[in-house]
């Protein structure tokens, strides 16, 4: 059977994936290091909020195999996926899960963060937009959430290693080099997601994250200077 290599997952797509990956690993070190790493974190939580919202906006005007619209399961997916029948390149239907899902958790937790404060040192950039009791609420979810997303994370990457090393279906390869080797003469290279698209996509992840770091809350005042004593 005539084999051929042909362009899986574009450029913009790989970068976020792996720019994610590194930023879950150094929010999850810098808050068990705590102390001064939790302005690293609190970085590191907007930097999230921006790699998300851009993989949002891209997974709407991006190439082929990076649109939402072309691996949102549904039901008769996820029955043939099941049974052994689906075929088909990219996020299978049971993969496709695991992304929504974890965007969804990062996307979260990211916000929730930047209500969130330690009643010690920091302050998420969105702390003042809420009541002191609703902060201290979305503090107590974004703890908590935290397990969560250890779980989707391990979830991840064992179903990683299944395919990859079980089923002989490397998905690590085609996330680094874009390509994927393909028998099925019917499939197609990815298209589409320009410069436009890209530009797009950018200009709502920094639209995103200038929202999320509290730019449109009125500058905080300053504190009064100390009052000297007329003694």
């Amino acid at each position: 059977m005539n084999r051929r290599p042909i362009l899986l997952w574009d450029l913009p797509t790989r970068l976020a994936h792996w720019l994610l990956v590194a930023l879950v690993a150094g929010a999850i070190v810098s808050v068990k290091v705590g102390g001064n790493a939790m302005e690293w974190h609190g970085r590191i939580g907007l930097a999230i909020v921006a790699v998300v919202s851009f993989r949002i906006a891209w997974g709407l005007v991006g190439s082929t195999y990076a649109r939402f619209a072309h691996f949102a399961p549904t039901p008769a997916t996820l029955r043939a996926y099941l049974r052994g029948d689906w075929r088909g390149v990219g996020h299978n239907p049971l993969g496709a899960l695991s992304v929504f899902a974890l965007l969804s958790l990062m996307a979260a937790q990211a916000l929730a963060g930047a209500f969130a404060n330690d009643d010690i040192a920091f302050y998420g950039p969105l702390y003042r937009a809420v009541s002191a009791e609703l902060s201290t609420l979305l503090t107590g979810l974004h703890r908590k959430t935290e397990w969560l997303v250890y779980g989707l994370v391990v979830l991840h990457v064992a179903a990683i290693m299944f395919h990859t090393h079980v089923k002989k279906d490397n998905l690590i390869a085609p996330m680094i080099t874009g390509r994927k080797t393909v028998a099925d003469p019917t499939i197609a290279p990815a298209q589409g997601g320009g410069v436009v698209a890209l530009v797009f996509a950018l200009v709502l992840a920094a639209l995103a994250t200038w929202a999320v770091s509290g730019g449109f809350l009125p500058a905080a005042p300053e504190a009064l200077p100390a009052s000297v004593p007329a003694w």
